[in-house]
């Protein structure tokens, strides 16, 4: 049950094979609270086009699901492989297009934002950022390492949504 005055993030970490997803609460208070996790997978043997389908099918499943308030996506890198680079490119479009036909608004995150906000260091190690999502999200069942990236995504985007509100209230934007 979401509480008065709480805000719901869908955190998603792009990816054509799995791509991560994870649901905090942000309270008014500042207090994170971890809500669900997990990954949508499609099949490696089934067509491009049918992939990105499932991708989006699954996608749009849990925005029905978890009616998010705000998504929030990392941006990926380029891969070696110019091959699976675009097809991953044509995953994050989709990832990128589900929140806004279900109506939320989404923000874009660098890997490096992202540790840095959930570890405090840019250069942390996917095993670190784990363990700090646990402790910042107790309670949190993480499967996957793509749903832990996800709900760090999602960290990362309250942290900076908080300091966003508390700057527009330093300027008078935003009543208190």
């Amino acid at each position: 049950m979401r509480g008065a005055g709480c805000v719901r993030v869908l955190g998603l970490d792009p990816g054509l094979q799995h791509t991560g997803w994870g649901v905090i609460e942000c309270g008014r208070d500042g207090r994170l609270s971890y809500v669900a996790s997990g990954v949508v997978s499609t099949v490696t043997a089934e067509a491009l086009a049918e992939r990105l389908c499932a991708l989006h099918r699954g996608l749009a499943s849990l925005f029905c699901s978890w009616s998010p308030d705000e998504a929030a996506v990392e941006h990926t890198y380029m891969n070696k492989n110019a091959g699976a680079a675009l097809k991953l490119g044509q995953a994050r479009g989709v990832v990128l297009l589900a929140p806004v036909l279900a109506g939320v608004p989404v923000s874009e995150y660098q890997a490096m934002e992202v540790k840095r906000a959930v570890v405090g260091t840019g250069h942390a190690e996917k095993g670190q950022v784990e363990a700090m999502v646990k402790r910042l999200l107790p309670g949190a069942e993480i499967r996957r390492a793509d749903a832990a990236d996800a709900l760090a995504v999602a960290i990362c985007h309250a942290h900076h949504r908080a300091t966003r509100i508390a700057l527009a209230r330093a300027r008078g934007a935003v009543p208190a």
